[in-house]
């Protein structure tokens, strides 16, 4: 399938809590958070970042692949989408969210070329 479903992320400036919840209510597992306060969930299908030190967002979103961020921001755009969160380098992948027609919150990311 192009552009598969295959991430999710909460963000939260509560980490505790969500982990508390998450952890309980569905057996999840967390990794230790980075220094940017990044935890990975059940090894890699998902992650919960310490929204703090970047404004407090809360959010739950699911992330699509996509071959070229770029185009896939611009085709989104065209298409009625609004861009909530720039691209972002972390210099393992390009991600962004954006919000659809509706208002609804996603993310979109591309794997780095080797």
């Amino acid at each position: 399938m192009d552009n598969p479903v295959n991430y999710f992320e909460i963000g939260t400036p509560d980490p505790e809590a969500a982990r508390a919840f998450y952890g309980d209510v569905f057996g999840w597992q967390f990794g230790p958070a980075s220094p940017a306060g990044y935890a990975m969930v059940n090894e890699n299908a998902g992650g919960l970042w310490d929204t703090t030190d970047v404004g407090g967002g809360r959010w739950a979103v699911f992330y699509i692949e996509v071959a070229d961020i770029h185009a896939t921001l611009d085709a989104a755009q065209a298409a009625g989408a609004g861009i909530v969160l720039p691209v972002v380098d972390n210099g393992a992948i390009f991600f962004a969210h954006l919000s659809d027609p509706a208002g609804n919150r996603f993310g979109v990311w591309q794997r780095k070329r080797a």
